[in-house]
């Protein structure tokens, strides 16, 4: 005979516990209106069933009268066999201390508490964040002091200008800042005036622009690819230089053609080429390059993986200089190179807008497995003499560029 599907103490157990992990629980601790008491659902045996299991349903009433914490109602009923029996017919949790105790959260609901009264003291503003994100809350019980900190900085050194580690708290750390951006951009969003956020920053990444603090500079590393050409006293040759975006964009160079990529190893090995500079593509925002208003007025070639990813990091690009042209990234290429495919892990579902027909075929191809399942050719495997082939025909003869 299957058991019979009454609630048990575990039941309850799990009511209160689901309660706490939708944030509910912990809500009603603090409600302005009282959540209590709180009934929990109960199913107890029908009058059939106390018939046919009395001995398992007086085995559940004394589970029921010996769990701690909870207060039962009850309800008589007169049975034809049994005659008159009592049983429990509601259960209900009068005090939040009893439905902490009952699922073993009394040390978090006195955190909790805690945290509740000491930010309605310091920063009311906080308290509707909190109203909607309490276990989170919870989840940084021990810095919640140094957060509260931070935040009233700010609010007394708006727009500082100042890098994050230059920020001079008692207590909080060098990388502290950085290390909750995100919940402290919620928090300041809430607190500062709207004249002293930058709205149009979004994003983690953008947390310091977005509250006035000194951003790191953005980094650009690219190398001469012509032995001729010179821009910094007594470095001759091809030398791999790294300036920052707004230097970078301050440039005068005499050149007549910009290649990127973004692998390591092909930017170090690219080719020679007359009036010409490869710029590593790895590790910054494509914003960064488009402040340079130089790279308008020459040809760019990019150099990326044959894959999904690739495609969309190139529509990218092309979002802030239009007159980007693909290089490699083609269908004779990546058949040319088929012993080397690999897998592409998780292809992207993102729309890209900017690609060429062709461009846009080949993407649509590899995304939906036409070619073959998840089809990827990496830069670094396509052979040094394609590349060779392919620079080559970009500066010949007829072009307007010198040939190499």
């Amino acid at each position: 005979m299957m058991a019979p599907a009454w609630t048990t103490p575990a039941d309850l157990r799990a009511q209160l516990e689901r309660r706490w992990l939708r944030g509910d629980l912990a809500r009603a601790l603090v409600a302005e209106q009282p959540a209590w008491p709180m009934r929990l659902s109960l199913r107890g045996p029908s009058a059939a069933e106390l018939s046919e299991r009395f001995e398992s349903a007086r085995a559940w009433v004394a589970q029921l009268t010996a769990t701690p914490n909870i207060r039962i109602e009850w309800r008589e009923l007169s049975h034809r066999v049994l005659g008159r029996q009592r049983i429990p017919d509601q259960v209900w949790i009068d005090h939040a201390d009893q439905a902490l105790a009952l699922i073993g959260k009394c040390r978090e609901g006195g955190a909790w508490r805690e945290i509740w009264h000491s930010t309605g003291e310091q920063l009311p503003a906080l308290l509707p964040w909190l109203e909607r994100r309490p276990l989170q809350a919870l989840a940084l019980a021990e810095h919640w002091q140094r957060l509260l900190a931070v935040c009233h900085w700010c609010m007394a050194h708006p727009r500082s200008g100042l890098y994050l580690r230059q920020v001079d708290i008692p207590g909080v750390h060098s990388k502290f800042i950085e290390t909750h951006r995100s919940t402290l951009a919620e928090w300041l969003d809430l607190l500062l005036p709207a004249e002293t956020i930058a709205a149009d920053a979004v994003g983690v990444n953008l947390f310091a622009r977005r509250y006035g603090f000194r951003e790191k500079p953005t980094r650009i590393r690219f190398r001469l690819l012509d032995a001729g050409l010179s821009i910094l006293p007594g470095c001759g040759g091809r030398p791999d230089i790294t300036l920052d975006a707004d230097s970078f964009a301050r440039l005068a160079l005499p050149i007549r053609r910009v290649f990127i990529t973004e692998n390591e190893t092909n930017f170090l090995a690219f080719p020679d080429v007359a009036q010409a500079i490869v710029i590593f593509g790895g590790g910054y925002g494509w914003d960064a390059l488009a402040r340079a208003d130089w790279l308008s007025q020459c040809p760019i070639h990019y150099w990326g993986d044959i894959d999904s990813h690739g495609f969309i990091i190139l529509d990218r690009l092309r979002q802030h200089l239009p007159h980007v042209q693909s290089l490699l990234m083609d269908r004779e290429t990546l058949h040319r190179h088929r012993v080397h495919w690999g897998e592409e892990p998780i292809p992207t579902r993102i729309e890209p807008h900017h690609l060429t027909p062709d461009e846009f075929a080949l993407f649509d191809d590899l995304r939906t497995d036409r070619i073959a399942p998840r089809v990827r050719l990496e830069q670094e495997h396509i052979q040094f003499t394609w590349l060779s082939r392919a620079v080559a025909c970009l500066i010949a003869p007829g072009l307007g560029d010198e040939q190499t």
